[in-house]
């Protein structure tokens, strides 16, 4: 290839300046053309331009065949005035530029062909953001075996019809049409400090395009070193709620834990683990880790053992087997340690399944809570705090009945409490569901989607809250170091989301289409398998409208009826004799009269009652 570059440049060169090529018959003259061709190869070949690989050619080499050249024409000079060959002074000059574009324009044009012949089965995709992670993006896939870049899509109009690296940059109305040209598969996300309101607005101009959208790891990752630019993952689910979360007040954040003795019960839950994970950071002198499930309480304590070690954390780590329902246990544990803080996450939260299983339900809810605050009085705990639900507000199933009997607890004992010089301080965290927790919608349509479809919805109009799991326990901690003694605290959901819109925005992101009567040929239908047991359409956060704002944003108090605590024990013995008893019936009842609002949409649903009114029905019928 140099050798036939080479020979054209000088002839090239020559005819050019003369306007004929006999001179070069003279033997002076091929003694140049001899030793500049020697150089010249000699030159190239320690520059390395050999060893480039055409396929992944880059400017550096284009630079080594500029540099070559260079060398190349200045032996000519340095030849011809050796030997005083007939050559004029002007041939070096017009022989390195024919050389240069000849060397470096054959290379490039290979590596074009190169690239196209290897970019058919490739995926055409195009970056969303031509800012600095866009750009390294784009780089980052040039050499990419998958993926090829069509272009960048940005909405600052001063890029908009401008070149960056050899790519058109095009406003996101053009989307559409661009996607549809080249045949778009996947567009990459390449925003990673973007706001996620921001976010959202940018998956809302683009989810209804036929392709698949996917994002870069956020630059936090990106910086820290835990993640690649190029290394691509699903939309976050958060994104597609536009809730930016707000930075924690360390004040508050570490109020009820630096250098304290903290217990959380059920530390290997959803909800537990996060609140441990956000405990450990503020540096309490110890964590007792209270759970009943041996699998999670392992998982939990090496995760955190872990974290404490790479951080170089002076937290002792105590991890304990244990129900909520043995006041014993309890009690000798708060004691021994010394515990000063209680975060009770301990709790059965799946709607249906509390419906299937009554008794327990309301033995790990609502006797679970009472014992675990009893042992706290017991132990001198200094502040409690329950982790509530939005289901016990109006509540229409067991499950959050349930919990809003375990907030009357808490109220009927803070009210003991607060008439003590030292006595423990209650209160109660109320949210919505958080993305990712055990039983969540989330996972399971993204497996739904993943197998094909369909995907399973309850109701077309059925609405929730949702929060992030490390927003929803960084603000458990800060309202828990607001309370005063049986306070209702309630977070801030934002606004409600259309499970049906988070259903089809997931397949959409997909790059899929939505099955419908409007349109018979798409990919996944959504089916509405009709309201479970004992679930609402709609949840909510207030009972009353008696609200008021606090130091924090994101937190509000209510202000909720409540039960004296002789009439709250009352209530309680009942509900034991009724639940050792099986008497359903009179367990609905003792719900019903007590005010928790509990509105049933469905009879009893204990699955061990039904059997047995089965088989009651069944010896009648015999009889």
């Amino acid at each position: 290839m140099i050798l036939v570059s080479f020979v054209a440049s000088f002839y090239a060169a020559y005819w050019t300046r003369v306007g004929n090529i006999k001179p070069l018959d003279d033997v002076v003259a091929k003694y140049v053309l001899i030793g500049t061709l020697v150089v010249t190869i000699l030159a190239f070949s320690k520059l390395g331009l050999y060893r480039a690989i055409l396929r992944y050619l880059t400017f550096h080499a284009l630079a080594v065949v500029s540099i070559g050249t260079v060398i190349s024409a200045a032996s000519v000079s340095v030849l011809a005035f050796y030997f005083d060959a007939s050559i004029p002074r002007s041939i070096p000059i017009i022989y390195g530029a024919f050389l240069c574009l000849l060397s470096g324009g054959s290379r490039l044009i290979v590596r074009v062909l190169v690239a196209q012949a290897g970019s058919k089965d490739k995926k055409n995709v195009l970056i969303y953001g031509a800012g600095a992670a866009g750009r390294q993006l784009a780089l980052a896939l040039r050499s990419s075996e998958t993926h090829k870049v069509i272009g960048f899509l940005d909405q600052d109009e001063t890029l908009d019809n401008t070149i960056i690296m050899g790519l058109k940059v095009k406003g996101i109305d053009r989307a559409a049409a661009l996607v549809d040209r080249h045949g778009v598969e996947q567009i990459l996300l390449a925003i990673p400090s973007a706001s996620r309101a921001r976010r959202k607005e940018i998956l809302d101009a683009l989810v209804n395009l036929p392709a698949e959208v996917l994002t870069v790891p956020d630059m936090k990752d990106i910086v820290d070193g835990k993640a690649k630019i190029d290394e691509l993952k699903d939309v976050a689910i958060e994104d597609l709620l536009g809730r930016d979360s707000v930075a924690p007040q360390q004040a508050l954040m570490e109020a009820n834990i630096k250098d304290k003795v903290v217990l959380v019960t059920g530390a290997g839950g959803s909800i537990g683990s996060e609140l441990c994970r956000q405990i450990i950071q503020s540096k309490p002198s110890a964590l007792v880790l209270f759970e009943l499930s041996e699998f999670g309480l392992y998982q939990i304590e090496r995760e955190l053992s872990l974290m404490a070690c790479k951080a170089d954390l002076d937290v002792k780590i105590i991890p304990l087997l244990g129900s909520v329902q043995k006041i014993n246990r309890l009690s000798t544990v708060m004691k021994s340690f010394n515990v000063q803080t209680v975060y009770h996450a301990a709790a059965y939260k799946h709607v249906p399944l509390v419906e299937y299983n009554v008794v327990e339900g309301v033995r790990n809810n609502v006797f679970g809570t009472y014992y675990t605050a009893k042992a706290a009085i017991e132990a001198g705990v200094e502040s409690f705090v329950l982790i509530s639900t939005d289901k016990a507000v109006r509540p229409t199933n067991v499950m959050g009945t349930t919990k809003r009997v375990a907030e009357l607890g808490l109220q009927a004992l803070a009210e003991q409490e607060n008439a003590k010089t030292k006595g423990t301080r209650f209160c109660m965290v109320r949210f919505g569901n958080v993305l990712g927790s055990s039983g969540s919608v989330i996972p399971l349509f993204k497996k739904q989607i993943a197998g094909g479809g369909p995907v399973t919805v309850t109701h077309p109009d059925i609405i929730r809250y949702f929060m992030t799991i490390p927003e929803a326990a960084q603000l458990v901690i800060q309202a828990g170091a607001m309370g005063k003694g049986g306070d209702v605290f309630v977070l801030d959901m934002g606004e409600p989301v259309k499970i049906t819109d988070l259903a089809e925005n997931l397949i959409q992101l997909s790059g899929l289409e939505v099955k419908s009567e409007h349109n018979p040929y798409g990919d996944i239908a959504i089916e509405f398998s009709g309201l479970r047991p004992g679930e609402k359409l709609f949840e909510e956060l207030l009972i009353g409208d008696n609200v008021e704002k606090t130091a924090h944003e994101r937190i509000m108090t209510a202000h909720e009826t409540y039960l004296p605590h002789d009439e709250y024990k009352n209530l309680i013995e009942q509900l034991d004799a009724a639940c050792h008893n099986f008497e359903h019936d009179k367990i609905r009842q003792l719900l019903l009269d007590a005010p928790t609002g509990f509105n049933p949409t469905d009879g009893i649903g204990d699955l061990v009652w039904q059997q047995l009114n089965a088989e009651c029905e069944e010896e009648k019928e015999e009889i």
